[in-house]
């Protein structure tokens, strides 16, 4: 399946049920709009859709009754498993990846099949995500579950040759997006267990995923799918989505929202919301223009810091490879670009005075002024000097570490990736970050604060949450399209990583 491929079929499921959606949502046969995108068809999709046109003529038409006549409803499988919160913690997460992985199997309905292991976020996420699968991994290697990760990681290389990119998850509905692109970050991760050799094997898939974030660079002249072409001539990268529909998974949201929206067209509303989503932080207030409100969103006008920082790393990875291929020529040309990308993310994502970074505003040409844990990426990539990294650790002291954690962003909103809620991977990459500029006694006081909030919130309910609330314990985090979730991978990962490092 070739990208354009893909995308057709995303269009095409997000179009051709579109009238079936609005039936379902209007309705309110399901609270969570995902239910119904992964129930599997009981006959063929082109039948049910021309069963659907002939019945919702009628007077009698009974939306309820077509879906549990054409579809099987996604329900949890029993698995035995009991909570006990007087376990020790890390029992409780080492008995869990048998609980969260999923076997190689072809379901039908929206899942795309994989032909390994992986393991699922848990609760309503039902499938592999792209970049929630790095932090899980970080957990599965402190396990010693060496298996699990080089089958995520051929997993992913699957997807990257059959698609040409990994989607933001294994389903269809998500086939016109990316994710953070982690792949690299894998690959090395892989490598640490297994050798360089990791880095050959994987090398075309690299080359894959990179070619997939840079299309359109050749007749680039102001902006094309991830790509801008910035003021002094430098390419950066920003969150993209080809389809300009409301989101399947999300389809009740998505169109409430543009009809909201009365200054930007439906399908630009639905784009910038699709690039949201790419993102991994659905939803933030970095997103939206006055820094409050949804209505106001257009995440394809911004330059992320965290994305350009993530594809320096794939360029690092792929002058590496090249290197031990003994391919110098391909190992300079990276070189040239990661070096050009460093300079273009320190000259347009840094602020002298506030001596911390934030997405740029490619629209308006100005740095945006949301501050948020995006500005921790150059620390963790070592992009940045040691005197800036100084800089922004007083800023994340000074304004975002609290009891339990560091916030996401400084705005209080109804959006999950907003204070006051603190996430897994960001706690993780913020001190890593600091760890590599010597700056260990506040990257010390980040996992201490992140893990004993973990370990009491487990203590109170024997679970591990997709999300938390850092400013306290007595409240759970709050915002979202849909409740918080436990399982949790990327939360399990993050916790045993860190424990198992501050031990060391």
């Amino acid at each position: 399946m070739t990208l354009a491929e893909a995308q057709k079929l995303d269009f095409a499921l997000a179009e051709n049920f579109q009238s079936l959606y609005q039936d379902v949502q209007k309705s309110a046969l399901f609270s969570d709009s995902k239910t119904f995108t992964d129930a599997i068809a009981k006959d063929s999709l082109t039948d049910i859709l021309e069963e659907y046109q002939k019945q919702k003529k009628r007077t009698d038409f009974d939306v309820q009754g077509f879906v549990e006549d054409h579809f099987t409803l996604p329900a949890e499988k029993p698995t035995g498993y009991y909570s006990d919160p007087n376990k020790p913690i890390r029992q409780h997460i080492e008995d869990l990846w048998d609980i969260l992985t999923r076997q190689p199997e072809d379901t039908g309905g929206t899942l795309i099949p994989l032909p390994h292991s992986y393991v699922v976020p848990g609760g309503r996420f039902r499938e592999i995500y792209y970049w929630d699968s790095y932090f899980t991994m970080l957990g599965l290697q402190a396990s010693q579950r060496f298996d699990l990760v080089e089958s995520m990681v051929n997993n992913f290389a699957y997807l990257i040759d059959r698609i040409g990119f990994i989607p933001n998850g294994n389903r269809t509905y998500y086939l016109g997006r990316s994710q953070p692109p982690f792949f690299s970050l894998m690959v090395g991760l892989l490598a640490e267990i297994k050798g360089d050799d990791s880095w050959q094997k994987y090398l075309p898939q690299l080359e894959k995923e990179y070619a997939f974030w840079m299309r359109g660079q050749e007749q680039l002249t102001h902006s094309a799918f991830h790509l801008v072409k910035m003021p002094d001539g430098s390419i950066l990268n920003r969150y993209w989505d080809d389809i300009p529909l409301p989101r399947p998974e999300a389809y009740k949201e998505d169109v409430e929202l543009a009809e909201h929206i009365t200054d930007q067209l439906p399908e630009d509303v639905y784009r910038h919301v699709r690039a949201a989503a790419e993102s991994g932080w659905d939803f933030s207030s970095r997103w939206f223009k006055d820094g409050e409100n949804m209505t106001t969103i257009h995440t394809t006008d911004i330059i992320p810091v965290d994305l350009n920082c993530l594809l320096w790393n794939l360029e690092k990875s792929l002058q590496k490879a090249y290197q031990l291929q003994g391919n110098q020529a391909e190992a300079t040309r990276f070189l040239e670009k990661s070096n050009q990308r460093q300079k273009a993310i320190q000259n347009y994502c840094r602020n002298e005075a506030s001596g911390f970074y934030f997405d740029y505003d490619w629209k308006s040409n100005e740095l945006k002024n949301s501050y948020t844990l995006a500005a921790v990426f150059p620390l963790f990539f070592n992009i940045c000097t040691a005197e800036q990294a100084q800089q922004v650790a007083e800023v994340l002291k000074d304004k975002f570490l609290q009891k339990n954690g560091l916030l996401t962003t400084l705005n209080f909103t109804s959006q999950q990736w907003d204070a006051p809620n603190g996430w897994a991977p960001l706690q993780w990459i913020t001190y890593q970050g600091l760890k590599n500029y010597q700056l260990h006694e506040l990257a010390q006081q980040v996992a201490q604060n992140w893990t004993s909030n973990n370990e009491a919130y487990y203590k109170k309910t024997g679970k591990m949450m997709e999300k938390y609330n850092v400013l306290t314990d007595e409240i759970s985090a709050q915002g979202g399209e849909h409740p918080n979730q436990d399982g949790f991978g990327w939360t399990n990962g993050v916790y045993l990583k860190m424990i198992t490092d501050l031990q060391q």
